[in-house]
């Protein structure tokens, strides 16, 4: 989903009001008054309801964390370091957003909505990928986002329910679950790579 500039406001002023009117037409009046906009067009901004309106808050929040990653300086970093710095970003520019994004994956979490719950995971994924600089084009391009996307929906979801305000808290979460997909890549490459000398005799 494209953004244009002038969503830019709407969408920045939308999930305070979601955090406490829900994802609706009202919290979506009120953030059009915020940004100068008006109310009465709430209705017709977003005619698919409160999936339209999470989606678009969530393509958005991608948007801005890649332009914050592209003017960070992660060139000197491993890729490893990259895609972690990338998604911090994220958890840091949406630290006041947390009730909002709370009640966004309640309504995403429901049996009718779990595919555009997906669809955005997988967003997320391709994004910090993208800002971390991946070139891959093969196999790989989606074995990475699949390995990224599980780990991301985990983190999310012990984010929104930390109570603690604890910022390092959540990156070690983070940091472990990227362990954890680290150590299996290279098991499955061991793997693979016996099979392969097996196959033509070696070892």
């Amino acid at each position: 989903m494209r953004i244009g500039e002038e969503m830019a406001g709407v969408l920045e002023a939308l999930p305070g009001h979601a955090a406490f009117d829900g994802w609706n037409v009202t919290a979506l009046g009120r953030a059009l008054a915020d940004a100068g906009e008006a109310p009465e067009d709430a209705a017709l901004l977003f005619p698919g309801g409160a999936g339209e309106m999470i989606e678009a808050f969530f393509a958005w929040s991608f948007v801005r964390m890649e332009t914050a990653a592209a003017q960070a300086d992660l060139a000197a970093y491993r890729t490893p370091a990259r895609v972690r710095a990338v998604a911090a970003i994220w958890f840091e520019q949406n630290a006041g957003n947390k009730e909002a994004v709370r009640r966004a994956l309640s309504w995403l979490s429901l049996p009718g909505n779990l595919l555009r719950g997906l669809r955005i995971n997988a967003g997320m994924a391709d994004a910090v990928w993208h800002a971390a600089g991946d070139k891959s084009a093969d196999f790989n391009w989606y074995t990475k986002r699949g390995l990224l996307a599980a780990v991301l929906a985990a983190t999310i979801l012990y984010w929104v329910h930390d109570r603690s305000a604890d910022e390092e808290a959540v990156l070690w979460f983070l940091d472990r679950r990227l362990a954890d997909v680290a150590w299996a890549g290279g098991l499955r490459k061991r793997v693979a790579g016996r099979l392969r000398g097996r196959r033509f005799g070696v070892g």
